[in-house]
């Protein structure tokens, strides 16, 4: 992807245009489009690279390399700084996947793990923006709905958006599972609440045969049953001691 991006210079001269391209995974930018075969003026490797989007301003993001670079850019408008970050993003997970294996196990650990979640936070919002346009559009003029043309470019970006937010939740899960150690790591073996409460009642149940009539449930009357006819059976032969005594 390529296009113009305005880039924050200085105070001096603000905001300036500035040719941007998105590569094998590297964005690039150059005075003009006439300077691409010149030699970039920058450039930002996207595998170790944040995206941020500005929480006020629908068209502004930020390129981050921790303590290395930071490219404060604006879009034209609020859809097209939409395609770069999707963009961006999809550049990012694919440089990641053509060395998930390596990548992955370089980066586990707390902090590969937060920088995973700061991703999925970015696409997250992505989506809640993405969202609020396509009903924006829908609920602007009741009359007359949005023709298939203008309504598919929101759609396809919510949709490689979606893309890009599922397969970042998996890295994620891929992380947190390396990071958490064996004892932490989830059993083959689930204890569901009613297997759990079957083996409490089970329990309770071999405790009341050493000791009658002591344990009893009020939601079910299995256990009292048993006890009540343990008790009848007892009486019975009391009685038959005692009937026999006479004798």
């Amino acid at each position: 992807m390529e296009g113009i991006l305005y880039k924050w210079t200085n105070y001096m001269t603000g905001w300036q245009p500035r040719w941007f391209v998105l590569e094998n995974g590297v964005i690039s930018y150059y005075d003009s489009e006439d300077d691409v075969g010149k030699g970039s003026k920058g450039s930002i490797k996207m595998s170790v690279c944040d995206i941020k989007v500005h929480p006020t301003d629908p068209t502004r993001l930020e390129l981050i390399i921790p303590g290395e670079q930071h490219f404060y850019v604006r879009a034209v408008n609020a859809a097209e700084r939409q395609r770069w970050l999707v963009a961006l993003g999809s550049s990012k997970a694919g440089t990641l996947d053509s060395h998930k294996h390596k990548d992955l196990c370089l980066s586990a650990g707390p902090d590969g793990l937060k920088t995973k979640m700061s991703e999925l936070r970015l696409y997250c919002d992505l989506l809640v923006q993405q969202v609020q346009t396509i009903q924006t559009q829908y609920s602007a003029d009741t009359e007359a709905a949005p023709t298939v043309e203008v309504a598919r470019l929101p759609a396809s970006l919510l949709s490689a958006t979606c893309a890009t937010f599922i397969r970042t939740l998996e890295e994620c899960m891929t992380l947190a599972n390396q990071s958490l150690t064996p004892d932490l790591r989830p059993t083959e073996r689930v204890t569901t609440p009613l297997s759990a409460a079957i083996f409490s009642k089970i329990t309770q149940m071999k405790r009341s045969i050493s000791h009658p009539g002591t344990y009893s449930f009020d939601r079910s009357g299995v256990l009292k049953e048993y006890v009540s006819a343990g008790q009848r059976s007892v009486q019975r032969r009391n009685r038959t001691c005692s009937d026999s005594s006479v004798y």
